[in-house]
């Protein structure tokens, strides 16, 4: 949203301070004002986004969130390519709240195939945390944590409030959307703190085996 002599723009900016006031009611109205002043598909696709936010039920949320991804396809230029990670994951968070995590993984799929198009920052690396962990909840076979042994590694370092080991490892984990170039941090990451050596000898050894494995794999 870059042009605030536009009403949809402007009208979607009050409702977004309405919302850091806790004015939710205040917020959807002017939302639904922004979504009626639409000019086009590119105001109804920004409007849709904002509207979704604030519906009673799953369904609705799912249904405005579907007309978000519908207008933005309507448009198909690249003011809209930076949209459709955030489409994308919001439509898998809705069905993921309807129990439909089949079509949720998809999402999240096409999710992670757009981070790229995200500009660099805050929102993007919060988005790709978001789609992470909606790609990790939604594996078609949800691993235990023995079979994660990266994840159980972070939850001892967590019981042990180890943050320095943690500030090292748990962003490229959290943030791993599953490509080569992401485990390749993982793995990285797990290098340098093994060749630190300052883990407990059991924690330290699980490591060496950790390691181990991926290379192998």
């Amino acid at each position: 949203m870059t042009d605030p002599e536009n009403i949809v723009v402007h009208l979607c900016v009050q409702g977004m301070q309405a919302e850091t006031e806790g004015r939710d009611d205040r917020a959807r109205d002017l939302f639904l004002q922004a979504w009626e002043a639409a000019q086009d598909d590119y105001d109804a696709c920004i409007a849709a986004h904002y509207l979704a936010r604030h519906q009673p039920t799953a369904q609705e949320t799912l249904r405005w969130n579907q007309e978000c991804l519908n207008r933005a396809d309507k448009v198909g230029d690249d003011r809209v390519r930076g949209f459709y990670a955030s489409l994308h994951a919001n439509m898998a968070r809705a069905h993921r709240d309807l129990g439909q995590a089949d079509q949720a993984r998809e999402h999240f799929e096409s999710a992670a195939g757009h981070i790229d198009d995200v500009p660099a920052g805050p929102h993007q690396q919060w988005l790709r945390y978001r789609i992470a962990a909606g790609l990790r909840a939604t594996a078609r076979s949800a691993p235990h944590q023995h079979d994660d042994p990266v994840g159980a590694l972070l939850a001892d370092l967590c019981a042990r409030t180890d943050l320095e080991a943690l500030s090292l490892l748990l962003p490229p984990y959290m943030g791993s959307l599953g490509t080569p170039q992401d485990e390749e941090r993982i793995t990285t990451a797990l290098q340098m703190l093994h060749a630190e050596r300052r883990l407990p000898d059991e924690q330290q050894t699980a490591l060496s085996h950790t390691i181990k494995a991926r290379s192998a794999g």
